[in-house]
Formats: structure tokens, C-alpha cells, sequence
């Protein structure tokens, strides 16, 4: 049986700051980044989104929710030299994803398996022996019994995939609340030879005017369309990070196996 990812119960403070942090994209933009990227503007450091930056902005979580089931990347920090690191796709209609995960340490691989998450929680389960294929594939041969399924941590993974799982909306956000409520422009970056903005979130609703800047990041191309979410959590220098590629049109992902009859 493959070894569950987590660590100790949070502190009820660190709950509400996670709940937090969902609700910023549930509201707002996305953000991210692992693939090398570089700075090609000379534009000053960061400065308030102009008015098409928030309509592209605003269409971002559309244009992912039209665009599923699409291939995703999520890498988290658990501390220390631990990193988890989960491959596959998501259906923003269901709000459910499936891949398969690898926890790696200093001294190399620790754990890996499948994975199933959605708005409640997720769900573990080791490789069936010898298969091949795609993780959706591998997860519909897994009996009900074979997954360990809990609720939703604290945690770097488990906050990054209930992020992840939301981000996607059927409707496009008000790019003038957007702009109100903080986001800005941050750089001009080149990702496989793509443009992108990066942007800073909006902030939290009741969030001062000089409280900060939000833990989420953008990278938004021209038309919309969303590459990277990155994620500060408190505590940790590594940020979570989701990386976007794109439609997956072979993927079929089966219902929550832990709930399935």
C-alpha cells in the first residue's frame, strides 16, 4: 500500500488561512511556475493592471473550465528537501482530477502511487502491478477498497490541489473588481517561447489598500489563457506551483473511487 503524503494535524489558525486562500481564487485570478522562465521587459517592477490586463485576467478561469479536461503539473515543498510532485489531469465541469504522484527526498524517491482529488478531498492508492497506460486509465481498475481516501490538510499538496480543482469557472470574473480589489502586473515572461504577463492576485476581501501582496501569481497570455499558478504558503521559501498544458482530450476521469459502489 502506497504511503499517504501528510503530515501532523494543522493548528485550527492554519485551517482558516488555508480556506482563506481557496477563496482568493474562487474569486479572483490564477498564478504559478516551475518550468525556467525569463524576464524580457524592462517595464517597471510591478504597477496596477491596465484595463485589458484585467480582461484577460478575468477570462483566465473561463478559458480553463472550456479548455477541460486539461494536463497538470503541481509540485509542493513539504519541508525540509521532501517534494511531492503529481501528474495528470482535471475536469473543471466535475471538479475532479486523477494522476499519479511522486514524493522524492535527499536520498532520492520516498513514495509514489495514484491520486484522486475534488472539492472534499482525495484519495491514494498504489499502481495496479504491470499496468501501463494513463493514471485515469490505472484508476478505474482500483477497487473501492484499494484507496485511502481522507479530507483535505493544511498541507502544501493538499492546499495546491484544492486550489487547483477551483480554478476553473463557467464565467468569466469582473475585470473592474479585479483591478479594485489589487491585482497587479508584475513582469513580461517567455515560457516554450510563449509571451506571458505575470500577475499578483487580488487581495483578500477587507484586505487594507497596503496589505500586501496576494500569495497568488498569474502567468496569462494574450487571448487568456492560463500556463502557471504559483502559491506562497506561510512558511515555506518554495512556493506550491501548477503548470498548465493544455487540453487533454483522451482523458475520461472516473467518479470519486472512495464514494463508488
Amino acid at each position: 500500500m502506497a504511503r499517504t503524503p501528510k503530515t501532523d494535524s494543522p493548528r485550527p489558525r492554519r485551517r482558516r488561512w488555508l480556506r482563506a486562500l481557496v477563496a482568493l481564487a474562487v474569486c479572483g485570478t490564477a498564478a504559478g511556475g516551475l518550468v525556467a522562465y525569463r524576464t524580457v521587459s524592462d517595464e517597471p517592477a510591478e504597477r496596477p493592471v491596465t484595463t485589458d490586463e484585467a480582461s484577460r485576467l478575468a477570462l483566465s478561469r473561463l478559458n480553463l473550465y472550456q479548455a477541460g479536461p486539461v494536463g497538470v503539473t503541481l509540485t509542493a515543498a513539504e519541508g525540509g528537501s521532501v517534494t511531492i510532485r503529481v501528474e495528470g489531469v482535471v475536469d473543471y465541469r466535475s471538479h475532479r482530477g486523477v494522476g499519479r504522484y511522486r514524493t522524492t527526498g535527499a536520498s532520492g524517491p520516498l513514495d509514489h502511487g495514484l491520486i484522486v482529488w475534488d472539492t472534499g478531498g482525495l484519495g491514494l492508492a498504489p499502481e495496479p502491478a504491470g499496468a501501463d497506460g494513463p493514471a485515469w486509465q490505472q484508476a478505474e481498475h482500483v477497487p473501492r477498497a484499494g484507496w485511502s481516501p481522507r479530507s483535505y490538510t493544511a498541507d502544501p499538496l493538499d492546499a495546491g490541489l484544492s486550489l487547483l480543482v477551483q480554478l476553473g469557472a463557467d464565467r468569466p470574473d469582473n475585470p473592474l473588481l479585479l483591478a479594485q480589489s489589487g491585482a497587479r502586473w508584475l513582469g513580461h515572461d517567455r515560457i516554450d517561447g510563449r509571451s506571458y504577463d505575470r500577475f499578483a492576485g487580488p487581495r483578500a476581501q477587507g484586505a487594507a489598500p497596503d496589505g500586501g501582496r496576494s500569495p497568488l501569481t498569474y502567468w496569462v497570455d494574450g487571448d487568456g489563457g492560463l500556463r502557471r499558478v504559483t502559491m506562497r504558503m506561510a512558511g515555506l521559501g518554495t512556493p506550491t506551483t501548477v503548470e498548465f498544458s493544455g487540453h487533454d482530450g483522451s482523458a475520461r476521469l472516473p467518479e470519486a473511487p472512495w464514494t463508488a459502489g
